[in-house]
């Protein structure tokens, strides 16, 4: 009896078939958000950070900026609002860069997954992250006197705009988070970056106040564009001026265009950086 079941071949097991890229980016943006709830103070950055942008500005420099045609604090908002989906890249980038160097991407790479699950899973949470910060900044905004005055159906297309936007530069966010090795050589990089593509632009001041090369360099910023976008959509302020540069005179159409280029550009080479550095 033994021997007969020792020569009985071991049962086989059920295949195991591997879940849809769908399903597998579903769990790891879940896993994503859940680091939020266990640590609430991931949240300060898009919560406290941003209702103290809205207020500084408004109540302390705000007097100090003249406006054509709109009250400071709904030129504003759109301002800030974009600015905080620009820093977005560099959330996604750092959280990247963690998982890369503590072996967390390694231990993905070991299940039945897509590997581009972790990069679209990583992306959507990003973008939840940033949208809680807008949603934020949208009640402060309420709170100040900021009025979405142009409906319902141009309100909403702002705000597919800045998603769109948003989603946009995280790919850039991916990209330099897999090329780079450490959280505080990301952190460096990205606000190098950030901070002059959101400054030299039309978010907090009007161009026409700065210099003639400094004026051209800030009208034909991206950031620049969606954010004259968010105001003519929302009603916050009128046109730009007939001198001003076209893509601030075609706001919403560059702003699609821009979106698309940097999604074209930056999401093949942060899959394929992603990929490089996922072999290491």
């Amino acid at each position: 009896m033994t021997a007969v079941q020792a020569t009985r071949a071991p049962a086989a097991r059920p295949p195991i078939s591997p879940p849809s890229l769908l399903r597998a980016s579903s769990t790891i943006v879940w896993r994503n958000l859940l680091h939020i709830r266990r640590m609430p103070e991931m949240l300060l950055d898009v919560t406290v950070q941003s209702v103290m942008f809205v207020l500084l500005f408004a109540y302390v420099f705000g007097g100090a900026i003249a406006v054509r045609g709109a009250d400071y604090k709904e030129f504003l908002l759109p301002g800030i609002m974009v600015q905080t989906m620009v820093f977005s890249s560099a959330i996604v980038a750092m959280g990247l860069t963690n998982d890369l160097q503590k072996g967390i991407v390694d231990r993905f790479k070991s299940l039945p997954i897509a590997r581009s699950a972790v990069l679209v899973g990583r992306s959507i949470s990003s973008l939840i992250h940033s949208s809680i910060g807008v949603a934020v900044m949208a009640l402060t905004g309420l709170l100040i006197g900021w009025r979405i005055r142009n409906g319902v159906v141009d309100g909403v297309l702002a705000f597919l705009l800045l998603l769109l936007f948003g989603f946009a530069l995280i790919w850039l966010g991916i990209w330099v988070g897999s090329m780079m090795r450490t959280v505080e050589a990301v952190q460096g990089f990205m606000f190098t970056v950030m901070f002059p593509l959101t400054f030299v632009a039309n978010t907090f001041a009007p161009p026409e106040s700065m210099p003639a090369w400094l004026r051209a360099i800030a009208e034909w910023n991206p950031v620049s564009a969606v954010t004259q976008a968010c105001r003519e959509l929302w009603g916050n302020s009128p046109p730009a001026a007939p001198d001003a540069a076209w893509p601030l005179q075609n706001p919403v159409a560059v702003s699609i265009a821009w979106s698309v280029i940097l999604t074209a550009v930056f999401a093949p080479l942060a899959v394929s950086a992603f990929r490089r550095r996922s072999r290491d």
